[in-house]
């Protein structure tokens, strides 16, 4: 294929200077949103006047067409071009002839590649979305079914305080919600278009960006030609944006390797999201969690690219930022995999309550509540703390829980105890007085569900 820009050199390039330079094996991601761009951008060239209406019927029927093959397979990206944009040229070219040549006119690849990229970071930036309000959605109906699960909740993995499993599931949802948010927020920035920026200094043809833009679904174009041409902060914000929701991911993954393990056994992952050993017959493995745990780093490694690649680069676009185009995809095609493999994960895995109660049992998580107990019949708090934490110090060396200690042997450390601060420690009773906005309580609990089943 004959470079484009072939007119100014007297001798064909490298071949191994093509293979380098090319990024048609990875940008053709991108061939809707180029041929969208394509379209869009043909039809306002009509309206100005710069190409005949037949001109312009002539190159969307051809783009249609090209789009088409490419849909259904009988069409296959040409290897040998420079990228995905010289790729459709040429193949419009080839189908219409000359009038193809004519679609470039007041353009540049520099803004046709800005362009493109916004597009498919706001498509997959939905298809992200959807994924998590399905993750959120599933989350929560495993939450609803768990409103009276009653097990320990961990500070620095030591048990800490009774919970409930919805309220620890529930927190996830509310990480999911954010990661929502964080994700409209970065396209509410990146949704304007460059093209119309041309190289970096815009075009003498008299052309309206701001039709085209609307066209496209943008809220309005990029004020400054160079700015539109030469920054990805919109790659940088959504990448960091999917890096949170991986961060999410793991560390659910994370409990949920640590809940599946014999040592915990709060749940049960389903045969279809485990693995077995080549020599140990017993095992049962969360590879599936584990992957995405792991995959984390991966997308933690796509911004930082990003990142660097940005970081030293003057004004205007420079060949470095073709490096953004494998990052973000390999962000957004990971984000994606590991959402759609955690629905189904999470859907699936069954909890044991009986596991989780015979663990809140242990740990003396209700210290906490029988130091309020002191505390609400006058003693100071940190007296009460004092008097409880040498209580637990008694039943560590008896091997005994707060509840088999008999009241007489409490009298010894405060008169004030008496026979009800047995139903005040009761987990049950930690769990229903908990009334505070956002608490582990029943009443907390069933507002935060709603809360979630508002936001999905």
């Amino acid at each position: 294929m004959e470079k484009m820009w072939a007119g100014r050199f007297e001798k064909a390039s490298d071949k191994m200077a093509d293979d380098f330079n090319s990024s048609i094996h990875f940008d053709k991601k991108m061939y809707k949103q180029d041929i969208k761009g394509s379209m869009e951008h043909a039809a306002m060239l009509c309206r100005v006047g710069i190409l005949t209406p037949d001109e312009l019927g002539s190159i969307t029927s051809g783009l249609a067409s090209i789009l088409h093959d490419l849909e259904v397979g009988d069409l296959d990206f040409d290897m040998n071009a420079e990228d995905i944009h010289m790729f459709v040229e040429a193949e419009l070219t080839k189908r219409i002839g000359d009038t193809g040549k004519k679609l470039h006119t007041a353009r540049s690849r520099n803004d046709q590649v800005a362009l493109d990229l916004r597009l498919y970071m706001r498509d997959e930036a939905f298809a992200v979305i959807d994924l998590l309000k399905a993750l959120t959605k599933t989350t929560l109906e495993l939450a609803k079914k768990n409103t009276e699960t009653i097990m320990p909740g961990y500070t620095h993995l030591q048990r800490a305080q009774p919970i409930t499993f919805a309220h620890h599931l529930l927190a996830y949802c509310m990480m999911f919600i954010r990661d929502v948010s964080r994700i409209l927020d970065a396209v509410l920035r990146m949704n304007y278009s460059p093209l119309g920026s041309c190289a970096l200094a815009g075009t003498t043809y008299p052309t309206d960006r701001d039709s085209v833009a609307e066209a496209l679904g943008f809220d309005g174009v990029t004020m400054n030609s160079i700015d539109g041409v030469s920054d990805r902060d919109y790659c940088i914000e959504l990448e960091a944006a999917f890096a949170t929701v991986m961060m999410h991911l793991s560390r659910f993954s994370e409990e949920i390797i640590l809940w599946s393990s014999w040592e915990f056994k709060f749940v049960e992952l389903d045969d279809a999201y485990t693995t077995g050993s080549s020599i140990m017959p017993q095992k049962k493995n969360p590879d599936m969690a584990e992957l995405v745990r792991g995959k984390c780093g991966r997308v933690y490694g796509d911004l930082m690219a990003t990142l660097t690649m940005l970081k030293g680069l003057p004004l205007a676009y420079n060949k470095d930022m073709q490096e953004d185009k494998e990052a973000v995809f390999d962000s957004v095609e990971t984000v994606k995999k590991c959402l759609a493999i955690f629905i189904p994960m999470v859907e699936t895995m069954k909890p044991i309550p009986e596991n989780m109660l015979a663990a809140a049992k242990r740990g003396f998580i209700n210290a906490t509540d029988l130091a309020d107990y002191l505390t609400k019949r006058g003693l100071p708090f940190r007296t009460a703390y004092k008097i409880v934490g040498t209580v637990v110090g008694k039943c560590v060396k008896e091997g005994k829980t707060l509840d088999e200690i008999p009241l007489s042997e409490y009298k010894e450390y405060s008169e004030i105890f008496a026979e009800d601060l047995y139903e005040e420690i009761a987990l049950e009773t930690c769990i229903r007085k908990r009334i505070s906005k956002g608490s582990t309580g029943y009443a907390s609990v069933m507002e935060q569900i709603a809360y979630v089943e508002e936001q999905i």
